[in-house]
């Protein structure tokens, strides 16, 4: 960490209080925080104490920093929120798409307030409705608006006119008045107290509360029809179908009139894609789509804490419960500052049952799908897959990048079904097709880890020199999961059958270390890294099958054990006892009557069965 002494020796003047902290590189500040005490928080990050990856990465870069202490953990929640949005720093969590979203405005500084669209939001004297992630959503939701409410348009020159008189009238009617969508404000067709109840109407619709509206217009036209007004009950009856066709394509979700926001998350290595959805009066209003710029590398309660920073700072309307996949960090805070913005108590909650666990269940697999779509678009994957091909090329010093990476691993316990196993990945991708599994024939009083691997080596390539289609490709790196005894046994094989010109590393798991043979230094590769999230993958991987095939091993051994040593079952009623029930565990549960029920065994057979079953010492 650069200048790590002078940082530790400068935190012992840090305050033991509420905060916000700023790392710093030079003039460039690298992250925001907030901390209940800020000695103590700071000091987890340069004693590497944070578990974060990314921590690690910016503290090498850290070479100073600034503090500003607040009153309470509240304070320093909104001065937080206040510093990101204005620094926008590298480390904290942001959106990934750098763009701004499109809202629904209400220009109410004018006589005739107008309804637009527009990616602004910081006009004084405009009330803001959105954001929408889908421009095409936010123009349709204005088109409706405007058949039900007829109101003025921003880019009507009459309205223009209007408004430059200090909202007399022009005498000039707009076109949109002739068709119906215009108020007739441009020749006076409507006072300004009309109007300002029109716009309170429009606001109340952008807002979800689309079922109170219909109410009030069906109220309307029914007074009209007894006013025999038959004219202005037939327009009300139109905007009363608009407002209905809206709430038939809203989705109810609940029996009680629910104002809650439902955020699901799904991560991935350094993104994350995130889908709110917005329940008004126990109907699924709408939703957006985000995606994050940080992944698994920041704790899920980082992503959330910092996404709702970012997105409750720009919405127009907060409800009275925001349902989340876990807290964020300092809850009690992030509450007081949703309810100041609200202007009444906000909830968070992480439901584990009922509707609401529905809907955040519902709110995730959107979000996986959302980012998914993201992925898809951006060819995400193909570039950070190239970029850590690259890498692991650099890093370990290969001919050229490792297009087919081979891993090795192996599993057993305490010598008894032990079992090797090879993974491929091609071009980055895991390349199932190629895999291939061992079962270890050495003795098992003399098995080991080091010896396992290499006879699993020895076979592999062996194969290949019979020629052996199966084996027929050569990696450009040779992975094993394992330390330095392992790269041992791995590069005296190689040597043995005259393969030393092969790419060799091994992943030790306590550090994530590459060693390589004849290096004296292990290769690091920086925390966040595509190389590092690809390599840890294949070595995952190949535990993974490793462990599949000895489990099913396992499994085999027991059932054919057991069932052997029972009178009366012979090859033929053991495949069909362990066809009909599946496993040895549903076999034990099995009454004599429903072991008897099975073709071919009888109630003889059915009752030895049972008695072997209830005498077994290893239970279910």
């Amino acid at each position: 960490m650069s200048g790590a002494p002078d940082i530790a020796t400068q935190l012992g003047h840090v305050p033991d209080a509420p905060g916000v902290y700023l790392w710093k590189q030079g003039d460039e500040v690298l992250y925001v925080g907030k901390a209940k005490s800020l000695r103590k928080r700071m000091r987890q990050y340069v004693g590497l104490h944070d578990e974060r990856p990314m921590v690690p990465l910016m503290m090498e870069r850290v070479d100073g920093f600034d503090y500003v202490v607040t009153g309470t953990e509240g304070e320093s929640l909104i001065l937080e929120a206040n510093l990101i949005k204005k620094i926008r720093p590298p480390y904290n969590v942001d959106y990934k798409d750098d763009k701004t979203f499109p809202y629904i405005a209400l220009t109410l500084e004018d006589p005739f307030p107008a309804v637009k669209y527009t990616r602004e939001k910081h006009r004084p004297g405009t009330r803001y409705f959105g954001p929408y992630t889908d421009a095409k959503a936010a123009r349709a939701t204005i088109e409706i608006v405007r058949r039900v409410y007829p109101t003025c348009r921003v880019t009507c020159a009459e309205w223009r006119r209007v408004n430059a008189k200090g909202g007399t009238p022009t005498g000039k009617p707009c076109f949109d008045f002739h068709v119906g969508k215009g108020p007739g404000t441009c020749v006076g067709a409507i006072t300004a107290d009309a109007y300002a109840a029109r716009v309170q109407e429009v606001a109340a619709f952008l807002e979800g509360k689309q079922s109170a509206v219909a109410c009030d217009l069906e109220q309307q036209m029914r007074e009209a029809a007894a006013e025999l007004d038959y004219e202005r009950a037939a327009r009300l009856r139109n905007s009363l179908d608009a407002v209905r066709s809206v709430l038939e394509r809203q989705r109810v979700v609940s029996d009680r009139p629910l104002d809650i926001d439902v955020i699901g998350l799904e991560r991935e290595e350094t993104i994350a894609g995130v889908h709110v959805l917005q329940v008004r009066e126990g109907r699924l209003l709408g939703s957006n789509e985000f995606t994050l710029d940080k992944g698994l590398d920041v704790s899920e309660a980082e992503l959330i804490g910092g996404f709702l920073l970012r997105y409750y700072d720009a919405v127009s309307h907060i409800p009275r419960e925001v349902v989340l996949p876990v807290l964020p960090e300092a809850p009690g805070a992030v509450e007081e500052w949703l309810t100041g913005l609200r202007g009444a108590h906000v909830r968070m909650a992480v439901p584990q049952r009922g509707e609401k666990r529905a809907l955040a269940d519902l709110a995730a697999t959107n979000a996986r799908h959302s980012l998914a779509r993201y992925k898809h678009r951006t060819r995400y994957d193909e570039e950070r897959l190239n970029r850590a091909l690259l890498e692991l090329e650099s890093a370990l010093a290969l001919p050229a990048p490792p297009l087919r990476i081979e891993c090795f691993d192996v599993s057993t316990l305490h010598g008894r079904s032990s079992v090797g196993s090879m993974v491929v990945f091609t071009g980055g991708r895991a390349d199932k097709a190629a895999y291939r599994r061992f079962k270890v024939r050495m003795p098992a009083e003399e098995s080991n880890d080091v010896a396992m691997l290499a006879e699993v080596l020895r076979r592999r390539f062996a194969r290949e020199q019979l020629g052996d289609s199966r084996f027929a490709k050569r990696p450009d790196l040779l992975l094993i999961d394992g330390g330095k005894p392992q790269l041992h046994a791995a590069q005296a094989v190689l040597a043995e059958l005259g393969l030393e010109h092969l790419a060799l590393a091994s992943l030790a798991k306590r550090e994530e270390e590459l060693w390589r043979p004849g290096w004296d230094e292990p290769v690091m590769l920086p925390n966040g890294s595509p190389s590092l999230y690809l390599v840890k993958r294949v070595r995952d991987e190949a535990h993974r099958f490793a462990i599949e095939y000895h489990r099913e091993l396992r499994g085999r051994a027991m059932s054919a054990s057991m069932l052997d040593d029972v009178p009366g079952i012979g090859p033929k009623r053991k495949k069909a006892l362990l066809k009909h029930f599946g496993s040895l565990k549903r076999l034990r549960a099995a009454s004599v009557e429903e072991i008897a029920a099975v073709p071919g065994v009888g109630k003889v057979a059915a009752e030895a069965v049972a008695e072997a079953m209830a005498s077994d010492p290893s239970g279910s």
